[in-house]
């Protein structure tokens, strides 16, 4: 079954195997306790470090899938929220905001995206308090809930050492590497299935191409798959607008890429 859940998923091997791990001690865990073993306490909140586009958001909506299937997580919902769903206006706000949002997520995934905004905003700022909120919900709630924080590497790692308590009650750190061209090929041609689309081989040529110049060069902030898909997007928007052109096009017609409908930037940094 677990393996079912990651086959949908390009690259990454070295996070499935570590995911697969964590599932696999989540499913022991319970057989010991069934067994009338110790059951060992689990702490399962995790940070992802990843540039975006990598499957953050993804693979957390599978943890809240897989978790309830493996019975530890009671209903398997999944919340996703940013810094303005947890930080209030004004002195007392903030903290009663979050603790409606994590008890809102009860039983499933609390999943906050550039953790590392609650830290900014200065000494007058509430994000500090919305930390602090969440480590002491975590105490109040251990086990009734899974919290993810996620964001860019470096700024992950400096987030961590805001609060003394808080890189002590993630304990399970998951990298989510950029995605080689030949990755995010493969993610493209998995895309272009799902919309019904072909290459024609010029198309696909000038596809690879591109690929493989835009993963040889280090571009800040790379939006890896979400890169792809806005690319697919584009071309999909330059081929209806080709083929309107047309009075009666065939299905070969609708459903087929041509080179001319991509069009890639010539300036690094536009490509985000």
């Amino acid at each position: 079954m677990i393996e079912d859940f990651f086959s949908s998923i390009v690259g990454l091997e070295a996070l499935k195997r570590q995911m697969k791990e964590i599932y696999a001690q989540v499913v022991i865990a319970g057989k010991r306790a069934d067994a009338g073993l110790k059951k060992n306490q689990q702490v399962l909140h995790m940070v992802f470090k990843g540039n975006p586009g990598t499957g953050k958001t993804t693979l957390a909506r599978m943890v809240a899938r897989l978790f309830h299937e493996a019975g530890v997580l009671e209903k398997g919902h999944f919340i996703e929220a940013d810094r303005s769903d947890l930080v209030g206006e004004y002195i007392g706000h903030t903290a009663q905001k979050t603790k409606d949002l994590i008890h809102k997520a009860l039983g499933g995934v609390l999943f906050i995206d550039e953790a590392y905004s609650l830290a900014r905003g200065g000494e007058k700022d509430f994000g500090k308090e919305a930390i602090d909120t969440i480590v002491k919900c975590m105490e109040d709630h251990h086990d009734e809930l899974v919290i993810i924080l996620a964001g860019y590497p470096d700024e992950m790692e400096d987030f961590l050492t805001i609060n003394p308590g808080l890189a002590s009650r993630f304990p399970l750190k998951l990298t989510f590497k950029d995605y080689s061209w030949r990755e995010l090929s493969a993610i493209a041609a998995g895309m272009l299935e799902d919309r019904e689309y072909q290459l024609t081989p010029a198309a696909d040529v000038k596809l690879q191409e591109h690929l493989r110049s835009v993963c040889s060069r280090s571009l800040l902030n790379f939006s890896n798959a979400r890169y792809v898909r806005n690319m697919i997007e584009e071309a999909v928007r330059r081929h209806a607008f080709r083929v309107m052109a047309e009075e009666s096009p065939q299905k070969e017609v609708l459903m087929t890429l041509e080179a001319e409908d991509f069009s890639f930037p010539k300036d690094e940094e536009r490509v985000h």
